[in-house]
């Protein structure tokens, strides 16, 4: 691509969990592009443009740092944005609806539309808008007619570029892709645009790991990945409760599992369910797709994807309230982890927000702990008022509790003295491992209780 033809302005509305990471990377990478993150979120640009960013991810304040002020710029002018862009990528939120046709399943597209209609109302000249949004198939379609609409000249080509972003593994993910799909029309003005966001990622991306389809592909792709991602959990999930019954080890029967070749180890590890943004959503979405082309057969078998997570959750809480002698009330409970996975203060749809309730349901005394994401588990358990409690300090926390749960496998909590947690504790002391990370052996040689999911507990 020559620099006379090359897109110098890029622009991301939404500077969430993927449009300031990617936007970051995309700015060291190609110092010659002017990248720009706006969003109408005033608290969270100024966040951007602070020592502490509004999200927690490995690497990301060091990446930031290096581009900010130099080519990376994050700003609330939406407007001036758009006008100044050559390419423009969305990326605001399309949680799953609450309300009306579709809810509980079908993607909320009102904040996607309004911005297909800011663009359409700000752009003055021709843009590449790039989808990177996770959305339902042939959304794509329906911003094209959006943006072809009213009696403007500028000519808008709308491309599908989905993220394949692990949070905690974020920045890594971005340095060096499994791969970067890309769809567009097959036509010569979509081919075009095609090959300027090619040349984009070209400046770090192996032009192997670069794949090209239609715009509908690429769309269900990033559902069909999650929804692949998401099953396996559910698999080795539903095999860990016939692990416990049968008193088999589902840590062997997964790396047995996984040593074939064919079926390979990742996602494969046994816990108390996936979280995050994404799984659940795209399942629901993936689900309400299905049911819309009148595929209710496979709308089922991806529904009961879903159902298994909540159902190891809810029978996490029932082992934790039968190995206690079947009460919990008044009981203190440290939960040590909130956020849905290591590394990151996300705490969208963890499982520790269901597992928390439920217990506090139970009228447990719970007792919320975590390196990140203490601040988001006050938001999401505000309604139950006193009835949790939060505590930065993880000695703290197990301090004259009855039981300690891990619902994130933190590398902190592997390293803390659980000699003087279990000294500190009321007898008998009950350790429930729902990542299956720490030393149960060790921890029963101390004197816990131990129950890992689908391990036989270790009683004293």
């Amino acid at each position: 691509m020559g620099e006379r033809t090359m897109k110098k302005n890029i622009l991301c509305i939404g500077a969430g969990y993927v449009g300031g990471p990617t936007m970051a990377m995309i700015a060291r990478q190609c110092p010659d592009r002017r990248v720009t993150v706006v969003d109408i979120n005033e608290a969270r640009i100024q966040a951007w443009n602070s020592d502490t960013l509004p999200i927690y991810e490995p690497g990301l304040n060091e990446l930031v740092r290096a581009c900010r002020g130099r080519n990376l710029f994050f700003s609330t002018d939406i407007a001036r944005g758009i006008a100044e862009a050559d390419i423009i990528f969305v990326s605001v939120n399309t949680p799953i609806k609450t309300f009306g046709h579709g809810a509980g399943y079908a993607a909320d597209l009102q904040y996607w539309e309004k911005t297909a209609r800011l663009i359409l109302q700000h752009a003055t000249s021709d843009k590449i808008v790039v989808e990177k949004s996770t959305l339902p198939v042939r959304t794509a379609a329906a911003m094209s007619r959006i943006l072809r609409t009213g009696d403007s000249r500028v000519h808008f080509e709308v491309l599908s570029n989905p993220e394949f972003l692990a949070e905690g593994t974020a920045v890594a993910d971005l340095t060096n892709p499994d791969r970067v799909l890309i769809g567009g029309a097959d036509t010569t003005t979509g081919k075009a645009a095609v090959a300027e966001l090619i040349a984009l990622y070209s400046a770090w991306v192996p032009s192997d790991r670069i794949l090209t389809t239609n715009v509908w592909s690429s769309e269900l792709s990033k559902l069909a990945a999650n929804a692949f991602l998401a099953q396996r959990v559910s698999s080795i999930n539903a095999l860990s409760a016939l692990c416990e019954a049968t008193e088999a080890d589902v840590t062997e029967v997964a790396r047995a599992v996984g040593m074939d070749s064919r079926i390979g180890p990742k996602f494969l590890k046994a816990g108390v369910g996936f979280g995050g943004s994404c799984f659940r959503k795209d399942l629901l979405s993936l689900v309400y797709l299905c049911e819309s082309y009148g595929l209710q057969t496979v709308a089922d078998y991806w529904k009961q994807v879903v159902c298994i997570n909540d159902y190891q959750q809810t029978r996490f809480v029932a082992t934790i309230v039968q190995a206690m002698f079947n009460t919990v009330a008044e009981k203190r409970i440290a939960v040590m982890g909130f956020a849905f996975k290591a590394d990151t203060g996300d705490t969208r749809e963890s499982p520790a927000i269901r597992i928390s309730r439920l217990l506090a349901e139970e009228h447990a005394c719970v007792v919320v702990n975590d390196p990140q994401a203490l601040a988001n588990a006050r938001r999401d358990l505000t309604d139950l008022g006193d009835r949790i409690t939060y505590e930065h300090d993880p000695y703290a926390a197990a301090r004259n509790a009855d039981a300690i749960v891990f619902l994130t496998d933190w590398q902190e909590y592997r390293q803390l003295d659980f000699r003087r947690i279990f000294q500190s504790m009321r007898q008998p002391s009950f350790v429930f491992d729902g990542r299956i990370f720490l030393d149960r052996q060790e921890l029963f040689k101390i004197g816990f209780n131990v129950y890992s999911i689908g391990r036989p507990p270790l009683l004293q």
